[in-house]
């Protein structure tokens, strides 16, 4: 098989399975589907390696700990390594523009710096000191988030849109997710670095896409590669094609391609992650928020499940006030604010 057709369906899997993702979390059927799936496979892998394999996945998902972390650095330091050692150097012969070519870097310091910042600022940890100030900032919605209800684990009253991570063990303010490439909770306090973070790791792989690609593209116009002909498996004169030129580039340069490769598709799923995370914050939402919306009694879901006494109640975006307010809330936090000047 061809190896763009290889590559195709390669990248054609990963953009189904993360679309499957995405629209499984918030559909029952696909839910039930995985869940018999995994009885599936459960009764054909062994016992012993079940346990193993749920040992680490408990640790690495449900555990604090910077194996991910590390990961995220290891392959950000491969991917600028080997732009560093091989594309920049020929980009350099081919006189492209110097600013052109250290746009990636520059991009690279800002993501590390608002990484940084995801990583080690507190997300907005809900404590006996500052419950109090917490409970003031949302109203109560009344469905999603019912008045006078305690944290059991943390013994406190829950604010509202607040949630107990039981990674962190922690009640969060404005609680998103817990984000693993960040080993932290993503909160009211530093979701702003979370979504510029986010913002720069995309512009940095979409950079080095367009960087990579342009070379490619480049060498083959000064080659003339594409003005050649080639003799095909049947002895036919063919003029050369797309699909002869990625075969052609990938074993001249297979790093390269390789990496093109990789950038693309992360472009991809860095992007469509970024617009959904930049729709919850137009929309002034939370990830837990987002995923809870479905699971609310209201007049829309008869399936889910409530007393007989009670009254079905529309849930309701409550906390939404225009573009701009949603955007302000999240980069300027009143609360964080307010703590800061407290001490």
């Amino acid at each position: 098989m061809d190896f763009l057709v290889l590559f195709l369906l390669y990248l054609a899997l990963v953009l189904l399975g993360f679309v499957m993702i995405c629209i499984g979390s918030k559909t029952h059927y696909l839910q039930g589907l995985i869940s018999r799936g995994a009885q599936v496979f459960s009764y054909i892998i062994p016992e012993c390696l079940q346990r193993a394999m749920l040992s680490v996945l408990h640790y690495l998902f449900h555990t604090r700990n910077y194996t991910f972390v590390v990961l995220h650095l290891i392959l950000q330091g491969m991917v600028y390594t080997e732009y560093t050692w091989e594309i920049f150097g020929l980009c350099q012969q081919l006189e492209f523009s110097l600013y052109y070519l250290f746009l990636p870097y520059l991009l690279l310091i800002v993501n590390l710096l608002f990484f940084t910042l995801s990583c080690v600022t507190n997300p907005g940890t809900i404590t006996k000191a500052n419950e109090l100030l917490f409970l003031q900032v949302y109203e109560f919605d009344g469905v999603m988030f019912p008045k006078n209800v305690r944290c059991p684990t943390c013994d406190l009253r829950k604010p509202a849109r607040s949630k107990h991570c039981g990674v962190c063990n922690r009640c969060v303010h404005r609680f998103d997710h817990h984000c693993v490439w960040v080993n932290n909770c993503i909160g009211a306090w530093n979701t702003r670095y979370f979504l510029s973070y986010l913002f720069t790791l995309t512009a940095s792989a979409a950079t080095m896409a367009v960087v990579s690609t342009v070379f490619l593209v480049r060498l083959v116009v000064m080659s003339d590669v594409y003005l050649q002909t080639y003799v095909d498996d049947l002895g036919h004169l063919q003029v050369v094609d797309t699909v002869f030129l990625v075969q052609y580039l990938f074993l001249t340069f297979p790093r390269i391609v390789f990496l093109v490769g990789f950038v693309v598709v992360l472009s991809f799923l860095l992007g469509g992650y970024l617009c959904f995370c930049l729709y919850l914050a137009a929309t002034n939402q939370t990830t837990n928020e987002w995923y809870k919306g479905d699971r609310a009694w209201c007049q829309h879901c008869p399936h889910v499940a409530r007393p007989p006494a009670a009254e079905p109640q529309a849930y309701r975006n409550i906390h939404s006030h225009g573009l701009w307010s949603n955007l302000r809330e999240i980069f300027l936090p009143a609360t964080a604010c307010y703590e800061r000047k407290e001490k």
